[in-house]
């Protein structure tokens, strides 16, 4: 990791002219940013960005769309997921997308006009979400696929059975996902500071939300067995597992590092 919190891994080997063979994977978070390029051809991870504790994560993508020549280069597809309050999840019996806007009311943070969609047949809702000017403006350098930052954390979350809460962190915040059922009944995105600060948020989950102790927890994202997150985890859980994904993706740039440290922003790849 370098002093401005950024980490750039990329296989030697790579020639921009095999950016048509490529996809495009990019990931704005609410303290972070990070992309990947996927080489379709050869099913490899060319290249992996990451930079963490970003007072913001859409200014930290407007800055790498001016110093990263990777980011502007002709891709096969590009897949953008980003972080917004304003998200709505409705069953899919109940959706109708002639009424789109409507759902905008509930939305609780300034956006635009622009409404976007997702669909999660897996579990049975479509998620409504509007970014900020700010974030819409920025994610205009493609015209690619858009989704809302966990787009990844619920694909990945497919090959979960069994009740369980998913925890997916980044330095000063962390999203999570509570299923019950093999349905999504909780999603949330929380900002922390510190371990006592996600201590808290993780007794507020257990207390509302009913958790019982013997649930399965799996976790993505910078978080491993010797932090303090990890330590307040354990004292409420024993079933611990760290999240990785499940395909034949190469990934040889990352054997340096954890394997569920870059889990949700790869799953955006297997997102439709």
């Amino acid at each position: 990791m370098n002093n401005d919190n950024s980490i750039l891994l990329i296989d030697p080997t790579f020639d921009p002219a095999d950016a048509p063979v490529c996809n495009l994977l990019v990931k704005v978070g609410l303290d972070s940013f990070s992309y990947a390029i996927i080489n379709n051809k050869i099913d490899k991870v060319i290249a992996v960005f990451n930079t963490q504790e970003c007072e913001d994560g859409t200014a930290t993508l407007i800055e790498c769309l001016k110093n990263h020549s990777y980011l502007t280069l002709r891709y096969q597809e590009v897949k953008v997921a980003a972080y917004t309050p304003n998200t709505i999840s409705i069953p899919n019996e109940l959706y109708e997308e002639e009424n789109l806007a409507l759902n905008a009311q509930y939305f609780t943070a300034p956006h635009t006009a622009n409404l976007y969609t997702h669909q999660q047949p897996n579990f049975g809702f479509t998620t409504i979400f509007g970014w900020s000017k700010t974030t819409d403006d920025a994610l205009k350098f493609t015209d690619g696929k858009k989704y809302h930052e966990n787009a990844g954390l619920l694909k990945i979350s497919e090959t979960i059975s069994g009740d369980s809460l998913v925890l997916d962190f980044t330095v000063n915040s962390f999203t999570t996902l509570y299923r019950v059922n093999n349905q999504i009944v909780f999603q949330q995105c929380y900002q922390i500071d510190n371990a006592a600060e996600f201590n808290y948020y993780l007794l507020l989950m257990i207390k509302q939300l009913a958790i019982n102790t013997n649930t399965k927890i799996y976790l993505a994202g910078i978080v491993h067995k010797a932090d303090k997150i990890y330590n307040c985890i354990e004292k409420y859980f024993t079933d611990i597992t760290f999240l990785t994904l499940s395909n034949n993706l190469d990934q040889q740039i990352l054997d340096d590092m954890p394997a569920h440290y870059y889990s949700s922003l790869l799953a955006i790849n297997q997102c439709v």
